[in-house]
């Protein structure tokens, strides 16, 4: 997969972490399956908007400031 996926995956599960969900509780609030969200957060899959809207919902943050991490990330990596 591209950097995005793993960037966006990163973020997700850097998040998710903070929040002191396991990956399984983390899935069932989103209303994922719990091996999907492994592949996410590992970067090896491409995820809808409606997925990734689910996954910022569950974490209780808006899309806009997953997608602003991401943005800050490449730009870190690029410089």
């Amino acid at each position: 997969m591209s950097r995005i996926e793993e960037l966006f995956g990163a973020v997700i599960r850097r998040r998710r972490e903070r929040q002191g969900f396991s990956q399984e509780e983390f899935a069932a609030a989103a209303g994922v399956h719990r091996t999907y969200m492994s592949s996410i957060e590992r970067g090896k899959v491409q995820v809808s908007i409606a997925v990734a809207q689910k996954l910022a919902d569950a974490l209780e943050v808006p899309l806009s400031r997953v997608w602003k991490e991401i943005e800050t990330a490449r730009q870190s990596s690029t410089d």
